[in-house]
């Protein structure tokens, strides 16, 4: 008796402990994916490392599923497939990584983290209202961003860093209405081989863009620093980690599960300073700690519109 009460004691900690050490990897991981974008756009052209980045792990993925002999997806769900690919991947990972080629990669994961915000205000143009917390978080967040904003102001007179923060901003929007596309139309297909085909299509998009508008580089003009960034970007972001977020996206409740979106930003900008002296000042870390907790709040919000009591 004992003996079956201490193994069922164990298998529940198993089952407990194997999310949130996913959660931890994600937390973590997905931070220092800012940093190794930022190392690879140094030397090529962003939406070719994108291209690049997206075709490997597409190819990992569907590869992998085809090989298991997994059924492919039936003709309704090939449009959400299609569309998420356009949103999360062409859009939203193609305009974030091209924007912290002008901006610093601890702004552009701050600005990145608060998509939450776009996900509310889109809510309220769909005619839901807002309740006062929902409201002081987006205020709290623009405050936030106010202080960190206030040594850069000489900056936005930078076209380029002015097209920095566009860009960041815009592809935040994007993983926004993603996020709300994926939820309406969540289905049952395995959301693994969608990722892969989702980041395959948009890899074969991107490729044709950069082909056509000539903003590329031939692979062998590629430098040694952008491909060990890109295998990097492959290996650890777009399979391993999303492999993890997926996992902890079905054992962990979303309260917890969303604990990554306040500890990448902090990751990003330590690594940030501590790899390319990039500015850590009191101005970044205060506002970005506001920023954070205005998130807190909307995203508290959030869950209490979605799950009421």
């Amino acid at each position: 008796m004992r003996a079956k009460i201490k193994k069922a004691v164990s298998s529940k900690i198993d089952a407990i402990g194997l999310p949130i050490l996913a959660l931890c990897w994600v937390s973590f991981f997905w931070g220092t994916t800012w940093i190794a974008s930022k190392e690879g756009v140094k030397h090529m052209p962003p939406m070719q490392l994108v291209a690049i980045r997206q075709f490997l792990g597409g190819i990992l993925y569907v590869g992998y599923f085809l090989i298991k002999k997994t059924p492919w997806p039936k003709r309704q769900q090939w449009r959400t497939i299609l569309i998420l690919s356009l949103l999360n991947f062409v859009l939203s990972n193609g305009l974030s990584t091209w924007g912290i080629k002008y901006i610093s990669s601890g702004l552009g994961a701050i600005l990145g983290a608060i998509f939450p915000i776009w996900i509310v205000i889109i809510m309220y143009f769909r005619g839901e209202k807002l309740n006062s917390k929902a409201v002081f978080g987006i205020a709290t967040c623009f405050f936030g961003v106010c202080i960190i904003f206030y040594e850069h102001l000489k900056d936005f007179l930078d076209p380029n860093f002015s097209f920095g923060i566009f860009l960041s901003l815009i592809a935040t929007l994007t993983w926004a209405f993603g996020t709300l596309y994926t939820k309406k139309k969540a289905a049952s297909f395995n959301p693994y081989f969608s990722l892969g085909l989702q980041m395959l299509i948009s890899s074969l998009s991107l490729f044709a863009v950069i082909g056509a508008t000539g903003n590329t580089i031939p692979l062998t003009d590629i430098p040694s620093n952008s491909w060990w960034s890109i295998a990097y970007l492959v290996i650890i972001g777009s399979v391993l980690t999303f492999i993890a977020f997926i996992y902890a996206l079905q054992k962990l409740p979303a309260e917890i599960n969303s604990i990554y979106a306040y500890i990448n930003p902090v990751v990003a900008v330590i690594l940030g300073a501590i790899i390319f002296n990039e500015p850590l000042t009191m101005y970044i870390a205060s506002g970005g700690f506001i920023v954070l907790v205005g998130l807190y709040l909307v995203n508290l919000a959030l869950r209490k519109k979605t799950n009421p009591i």
